[in-house]
């Protein structure tokens, strides 16, 4: 994956694919806390992702709802859990 950003998210691997974001915004509703639309309108990890406590069943469906699926996660064992 090209132009992809990935972090560590209450134990799941979170996948950031930037060319595939078209600014929905529908992540960030869903996971405020660690999603946030950058100057581009591209989804991004928020800066603060590391002090920000998430429940894993919000970090997928924060990435579910993804209309271009240009989020991907992976749990403990690299197994892809979304999409």
């Amino acid at each position: 994956m090209a132009n992809t950003v990935e972090e560590e998210v209450a134990g799941l691997t979170v996948v950031i694919d930037r060319e595939s974001c078209i600014g929905s915004g529908a992540c960030v509703r869903v996971a405020p806390e660690v999603l946030e639309l950058d100057d581009e309108d591209v989804v991004a990890f928020t800066e603060d992702l590391e002090d920000q406590e998430v429940e894993r069943d919000q970090i997928v469906e924060a990435c579910q709802v993804c209309p271009v699926d240009a989020l991907t996660v992976l749990d403990e064992s690299g197994d892809q859990l979304v999409p």
